[in-house]
């Protein structure tokens, strides 16, 4: 699978050991942030990661910043990104079956390594459900076109 981890300055020692761990398990992981040291701002880390996954250049886009919630909320402002807060392994399951999430957001400074590696390796492994949740997800993208969620019947 085909990986954009994206980071900020909070998030370089995660998203490090998260990519030692993924290329590990054979994962093409392409990392996005700052270098060691370096300030940076999330919403440009979100939105360069999350551009080149709804293009079709990876699959999933996994997200580290202080708390994850800087990085979903600029995450999802990018059109076919369906990004998920992250912070234990029922939110990263149910994001995927339910949500169809192609982004999970962690935070670097309340989650351990330990977590993190469940969190993600369960992300991963999980697909869309589909059925009634098929519907759910398209009154999601007809709100990104300005559309009437309600019109959405099936």
């Amino acid at each position: 699978m085909k990986i954009f981890l994206g980071y900020d300055h909070r998030g370089i020692e995660a998203a490090n050991h998260l990519a030692e761990r993924l290329k590990a398990r054979e994962h093409d992981v392409n990392m996005h942030g700052p270098a060691e040291g370096e300030f940076c701002d999330y919403p440009e880390i979100a939105s360069a990661v999350c551009t080149r996954i709804v293009s079709g250049q990876g699959d999933v886009a996994v997200l580290i910043d202080a708390t994850g919630v800087g990085m979903a909320i600029a995450a999802n402002k990018v059109t076919g990104i369906r990004a998920a807060s992250v912070h234990d392994e029922i939110t990263a399951e149910l994001s995927r079956t339910h949500n169809n999430a192609n982004a999970i957001c962690l935070s670097a400074d309340l989650l351990g390594h330990r977590l993190m590696e469940k969190i993600v390796d369960l992300f991963l492994q999980t697909t869309f459900e589909g059925g009634r949740h098929e519907r759910r997800v398209k009154k999601i993208e007809a709100i990104e076109r300005g559309e009437d969620p309600s019109t959405i019947t099936s």
